[in-house]
């Protein structure tokens, strides 16, 4: 009985207790509050000066709980908000979420702790005067205002940062980007953050390093002061600051000097970044003491000396670029044999002297190597035939001209990502290859044989200056991510492909110089910048198509069989009205034939080039070329042009180099001519110009060449002319001349004629005579009286 009394009575317990807490639970979820009033209104006040581009904060909305705001997370007992995160970092369109003006009362929020407003496009940064004087302690731990890398406005500005000073217990803090140079005691500031584990000042245009002394930063474990200006030596206790730093750097800093000792004290450091400086003396051997580090860059700089030895007892090392330096001495195989975790190595632009024993097998495998600018040949280093995870490999002007074929062929197979063999001496046939890579560069060397199978991903193709022959391979039709092609100065042969439109990604093309026939296809990538069919067999007329490339800069269809007109649609070609830059370029060399000569330079998409010479063209050249009024070096040499050069050519003043030589054009030489001041080179022979050339300083500055082979041209610097036409003057002074004695001589006729006209008449007719005496008589009796009177009145 006394069993099952006791077992009812924890039954009844059981349920009470069962109660009471699901009537906890009910109370609980009905308790949950919404936004707090006075942190909406801070985030309202907020939302006012920000311009939402892409409809990022259309929740920020009276109508809706501020917690259920884009962005805004609240703490669900107190409804206050502690996170705000609206990084623009998300948008894979690579657009700005927000812009406008970043006002930062968004810290007076008293429970905030986690602020991103990281990757937005603000023009301007507002401090409320409360932020200098908060009346609560503040619990921000994370802080990130970094802009959005590129902007529309110039750079974001920042006078000071005692802002910061009630935010101590700050544990992440990124600046980077916005500019700080107004600040001169930054460090000092960042000093009274004592929490701080990572700061962030990249890109501040801080320019100098203050005082060191009595700071400490010993929890900071990640620094970056990279892409800033401080023109100055490191301090010597800089790394003194902290003992717990892993990642640390300063590249593109403008720091000369050399390494300093104190750096030997991190022995934490993971990932070391100098790189883009003017460090100068050598790598101290005490480098060898930092055993964790995996990442070494020190590339960029002015580094002289050996490669000390202990840089290979970094066994944790799996970043290592040490190139473009002044180095010296040898580097062998030793120095990698305890890098067995190694994935990228850089060592270009270098003049050691490398020593490979020639069955060497490297104890790690690479993904990323460049050897570019460094001596390796004559015979391509065996050991790369080992690295089996290439992904990059660059040993461009290495000197090399032997390969193990079917090692070679095999590792050039492989590579995924970048393959550069440029500037060598490699003679393979390489036309069964199907290479993989999204950028293939192999220009300057001396394959031969068909060219290779390139796959669909394709993004960059040099194959310039060899010897590949036959056509372009149909199945290149499918590079539909194309950008860049040059197959400049080869032989091949054949017709382009007709369905060039595939390639609707390109905007280099470059296929100069090889035996193409046929015509230009009219199916052109939309977005072409760079076209040169320069040196081939193309006949036919330039199809209209060519003329509606809007971004085009560069076209040059010289030395072909091309015949026609040029239509009156070349105005279409409005790059070259306007000022407008296209994309930028990398590294993409052009053969420019201008100025009477060629030479390779990098491509500048703010110059203009169409050339159009040795070709069979004809008719007029039409007023709409003349509108292009960007063109630098304008060619049209060698062809079949009639007509007259017009005025409107003086508003060309970018010109530089202008060739209208052996034509059929004729007429005088317009004065307009004389404005393009920036013309370097002239060549207007082997026409039928007539008349004097204009007098201009510009004009006359070019020696005769220039104007050779026009019969009726006249004046300097001709010297065929005869005196009459060189001295026109003299013809206009005779002709003044004979207007003046003519006037003379009418005038004196007339004198004569009036005066024997009255005179006579007086002496014929007898009544005009005696009333000419009487007249007389009358003027000398007024003048005796007159003078009578003078001297009387004298006395």
């Amino acid at each position: 009985m006394m069993t099952i009394l006791t077992t009812q009575i924890s039954l009844l317990l059981l349920l009470l207790l069962s109660i009471t807490t699901f009537y906890k639970s009910s109370c609980s979820n009905h308790t949950v509050v919404g936004c707090n009033e006075k942190d909406r209104e801070t985030l309202l006040t907020f939302k006012k000066g920000i311009n939402d581009t892409l409809g990022r904060i259309l929740t920020w909305s009276t109508e809706i709980d501020c917690c259920a705001w884009e962005g805004v997370h609240c703490e669900n007992i107190t409804g206050r908000v502690t996170k705000l995160d609206l990084t623009g970092k998300s948008n894979f369109d690579n657009e700005p979420f927000l812009k406008g003006e970043m006002n930062l009362c968004i810290l007076e929020l008293e429970f905030l702790s986690y602020l991103d407003l990281s990757s937005n496009d603000f023009d301007v940064i507002r401090f409320p005067s409360i932020q200098h004087n908060l009346t609560h302690s503040s619990n921000l731990f994370h802080l990130d205002l970094s802009p959005f890398r590129y902007h529309d406005h110039g750079p974001l500005h920042m006078d000071n940062l005692g802002w910061l000073s009630p935010h101590s217990s700050l544990k992440y803090l990124d600046l980077s980007g916005i500019h700080l140079h107004k600040e001169t005691n930054w460090l000092q500031i960042v000093n009274t953050l004592p929490s701080l584990l990572e700061l962030q000042l990249s890109h501040c245009n801080l320019n100098n390093f203050p005082s060191v002394e009595y700071l400490n930063l010993s929890l900071l474990v990640t620094l970056d002061l990279s892409l800033n200006n401080f023109t100055s030596h490191l301090p010597d206790g800089f790394f003194n600051l902290t003992k717990d730093l892993t990642y640390l750097d300063l590249s593109q800093s403008n720091i000369y000097g050399e390494i300093p000792s104190s750096l030997l004290n991190l022995q934490n450091l993971r990932d070391l970044y100098l790189s883009y400086n003017q460090l100068q003396e050598s790598i101290p051997e005490e480098i060898g003491q930092l055993a964790h580090i995996q990442q070494l860059d020190l590339s960029e700089n002015q580094l002289q000396g050996s490669i000390p030895s202990t840089l290979g007892n970094l066994s944790s090392l799996n970043y290592l670029s040490i190139g473009s330096n002044n180095f010296s001495g040898e580097i062998s195989n030793l120095h990698f044999s305890k890098l067995s975790s190694l994935d990228h190595l850089d060592l270009r632009n270098s003049d050691f002297v490398i020593q490979i024993d020639l069955d060497w097998v490297p104890p790690f495998q690479l993904s990323h190597l460049s050897l570019r600018n460094t001596y390796q040949g004559p015979n391509f280093p065996s050991w790369i035939y080992t690295q089996k995870t290439l992904q990059y490999l660059d040993i461009s002007s290495a000197g090399i001209s032997l390969v193990d074929r079917k090692k070679f062929l095999n590792l050039i197979e492989r590579i995924p990502v970048e393959l550069y063999l440029s500037n060598n001496s490699i003679a393979e046939d390489i036309s069964n290859l199907s290479l993989i890579g999204y950028v293939v560069r192999l220009d300057h060397n001396n394959f031969t044989g068909g060219l290779p199978n390139i796959l669909s991903f394709a993004y960059g193709i040099d194959l310039s200056y060899n010897s590949f022959s036959g056509s372009i391979p149909h199945s290149w039709k499918n590079l539909e991510y194309l950008f860049y092609i040059n197959l400049w100065s080869n032989r091949l042969s054949g017709e382009v492909l007709v369905n060039l439109s595939d390639w609707r990604q390109l905007q280099f093309m470059n296929l100069g110089e090889n035996e193409f026939s046929g015509t230009i296809p009219l199916n052109i990538p939309q977005y072409l910048e760079v076209v040169i069919l320069r040196g081939n067999q193309f006949e036919g007329s330039i199809p209209t198509q060519l003329f509606n490339l809007t971004n085009l800069f560069h076209l040059d269809l010289a030395h072909n069989k091309l015949s026609g007109s040029i239509t009156e649609c070349i105005y279409n070609l409005t790059h070259m009205v306007t000022s407008n830059f296209v994309d930028e370029w990398n590294n993409a060399p052009i053969e420019l034939f201008t100025k009477g000569q060629d030479y390779v330079y990098e491509i500048e998409p703010d110059r203009r080039t169409i050339d159009f010479s040795a070709n069979n063209l004809s008719g007029k050249v039409p007023l709409e070329l003349f509108r292009l009024v960007k063109v630098q070096t304008l060619n049209l040499s060698h062809n079949n042009f009639i007509g007259t050069i017009p005025k409107t050519i003086g508003g060309m003043k970018n010109m530089e180099s202008l060739d209208f030589s052996n034509n059929k054009l004729c007429g005088e030489i317009p004065q307009s001519m004389s404005l393009l001041t920036f013309l370097g080179y002239l060549n207007l022979s082997y026409n039928n110009f007539d008349g004097k050339i204009p007098i201009a300083t510009q004009l006359q500055s070019f020696n005769a060449s220039s104007y050779i082979g026009n019969p009726k041209l006249c004046g300097a610097p001709l010297n065929n002319c005869t005196t009459e036409e060189e001295n026109p003057g003299n013809t206009e002074n005779e002709d003044d001349e004979s207007i003046r004695e003519s006037l003379y001589l009418g005038m004196g006729v007339g004198f004569a004629v009036g005066f024997w006209g009255i005179c006579g008449s007086m002496f014929l007719i007898r009544k005009w005579r005696h009333a000419y005496f009487r007249l007389v008589d009358r003027v000398g009796d007024y003048l005796y009286v007159t003078l009578i009177v003078k001297l009387n009145s004298f006395r």
